[in-house]
């Protein structure tokens, strides 16, 4: 079955009224879309539709998780979905741009298809860090990292600035360089 006709609402013959429909969205969608960001995931879509003579006004809600990378560790995790959102389509013979808000659909349409909102609403409610439950990131990943004060970040900058020769700029990735290898060090 083709993604777009599982999100596609067909509204021509329906009196003016309102409407209730529901979806399920699963890793298809954001196959078809070629996600990098979301892995998969399951969500469950309510839709609320007003229809009149020149217009369907929908409202939307989303609900479910995501499978993305952890910003922290790397590792996969879910992440929570909860949208709330209002869609406008206007019927009409002249044709507007879409703009995540507005749509527009030529009366010889029978349905309307909701795929694209559908997805962007979900990119769009991602949190900006996606990260897991605190205490839940790979262990072996985070045992990578080292936090270190503002003092000893600056011992070892200052230390790094006297090795280097005189006279030379190495540029900033060279004294990141250098001050890996020290840190390194220090660690062995």
């Amino acid at each position: 079955m083709e993604v777009g006709k599982r999100y596609s609402i067909a509204y021509k013959g329906l009196k003016n009224s309102t409407y209730d429909f529901d979806f399920e969205v699963d890793d298809t969608l954001f196959a078809a879309y070629e996600s990098k960001d979301i892995h998969g995931g399951n969500c469950h879509v309510e839709v609320s539709m007003l229809k009149n003579e020149r217009q369907l006004d929908f409202d939307v809600e989303i609900s479910g998780e995501v499978t993305c990378e952890c910003d922290r560790c790397l590792d996969l995790c879910q992440v929570p979905i909860d949208f709330e959102g209002h869609l406008i389509v206007r019927i009409s013979e002249e044709e507007g741009e879409y703009d995540g808000e507005v749509m527009w659909l030529n009366p010889a349409e029978t349905e309307i298809d909701l795929t694209q909102y559908i997805y962007e609403s979900i990119v769009l409610s991602l949190p900006y860090q996606r990260v897991h439950p605190e205490g839940e990131c790979n262990p072996d990943m985070m045992a990578r990292f080292k936090v270190i004060s503002n003092a000893e970040f600056e011992a070892l900058e200052a230390k790094a600035e006297q090795q280097s020769p005189r006279g030379i700029d190495e540029g900033d990735f060279n004294k990141l360089a250098a001050l890996k290898a020290q840190m390194e060090e220090a660690n062995e």
